[in-house]
């Protein structure tokens, strides 16, 4: 009975020896594979500098030049920041598209000598952001507030009207009054007018929305 006892505990050393040594060497492998996943390059967005008024064009190109060359693998997306203006003129409103960051293409890509040489090399493209050797990712943060932007809709208004015009006031306190444009701020849709009340010329700040050309 204690020689097969004997055998018996030394075979279940044995057994819990290759255990161990079998847990040890799974470990050391999820290890590795970790260290390959995490120095394996991975997808930013990088932020391109255009000729003025080119941007359109180059995301066109690019992705055509993504096609042919095969590189869908590395480079993924390319964005050209915009928004939708909507303009309202003599009543009517028309919208169209304004780039919030003229000048500048957004593409997501991982980054390596072949994708590099794809992109700088696009017609129109004239320089990544960074070092000239070393481009410089944008931040996530950065890239999440910019593409909220793209999606919202702001609504400008544009009114063909000059210092010396007559205006009637639509809305607010001076509802159907009669003024005389003195001043115009066309960036912020906003003039200042000369309007007669109880007698007396008073300067009124208002916005577009508030008038109407006489």
């Amino acid at each position: 009975m204690t020689k097969e006892k004997d055998e018996f505990m030394n075979e279940a050393e044995n057994n819990e020896a290759n255990e161990k040594q079998e847990l040890l060497e799974q470990k050391d492998a999820e290890f590795k594979n970790s260290s390959k996943a995490n120095k394996a390059p991975q997808k930013r967005w990088y932020v391109v500098h255009t000729y003025s008024g080119h941007e359109n064009k180059v995301k066109v190109n690019l992705e055509k030049r993504v096609e042919y060359m095969n590189m869908g693998e590395k480079i993924f997306r390319i964005e050209v920041p915009q928004k939708t203006i909507t303009k309202v003129k003599d009543g009517k409103k028309q919208d169209r598209e304004e780039k919030i960051f003229p000048g500048y293409v957004l593409v997501e890509m991982i980054m390596d000598d072949d994708s590099w040489y794809v992109v700088r090399h696009t017609a129109g493209v004239t320089k990544f952001v960074g070092s000239s050797k070393k481009p410089i990712p944008a931040k996530d943060s950065e890239i999440k507030k910019i593409i909220h932007r793209s999606q919202t809709q702001s609504v400008k208004i544009e009114l063909d009207v000059k210092v010396g015009d007559k205006v009637r006031i639509v809305s607010g306190p001076f509802a159907d009054f009669i003024g005389d444009i003195t001043e115009v701020y066309p960036d912020k849709s906003k003039l200042r007018a000369s309007v007669s009340i109880f007698g007396r010329e008073t300067p009124v700040e208002l916005e577009y929305k508030q008038i109407q050309k006489v």
